[in-house]
C-alpha cells in the first residue's frame, strides 16, 4: 500500500533546512510565521539568548479582518508596531517552511509596509 507524503512533516524538513542557515539576533531578530489553519501567528526571536521579543496572531484583540488574508495583514501590522515599541527595525523573515504566498506573503507585506526591514 502506497500512503500520500504527510504535508506537515514535508513542511517541517523544509523548516528545518532553513534554519540551518539564518539566526536571529538582538539587532537583528527573526521574524518566525506559523500559520495553522484558521490562525496565523507571528514571533520575532533573539536565538542568541532563544527568547521572543514581540509576538502577535489573529487571536490579539487589536487584529481585524474579515478573510483570513486580510487578518494575517493585520497580524502583520501589529508585529512591526510592537516590534517599533522595541526599536526593532530590521529582522530576518523566517516564512516557516511555508511557501512565500497568500498569507504569508500578506503578513510579511504588511509588516514591510508598517516599517520593517527584510
Amino acid at each position: 500500500m502506497i500512503t500520500k507524503p504527510d504535508k506537515n512533516k514535508i513542511r517541517q524538513r523544509r523548516h528545518k533546512r532553513v534554519r540551518g542557515k539564518i539566526s536571529g539576533t538582538a539587532e537583528r531578530p527573526r521574524l518566525s510565521v506559523y500559520r495553522s489553519n484558521k490562525n496565523i501567528y507571528a514571533q520575532l526571536i533573539d536565538d542568541v539568548k532563544g527568547v521572543t521579543l514581540a509576538s502577535a496572531s489573529t487571536h490579539d484583540s487589536e487584529v481585524s479582518g474579515n478573510t483570513k488574508t486580510e487578518k494575517a495583514a493585520s497580524v502583520g501590522a501589529l508585529i512591526a508596531k510592537r516590534g517599533s515599541e522595541k526599536n526593532i527595525s530590521t529582522v530576518v523573515f523566517d516564512r516557516g517552511g511555508y511557501l512565500y504566498h497568500g498569507r504569508v506573503q500578506a503578513l510579511a507585506d504588511a509588516a514591510r509596509e508598517n516599517g520593517l526591514q527584510f
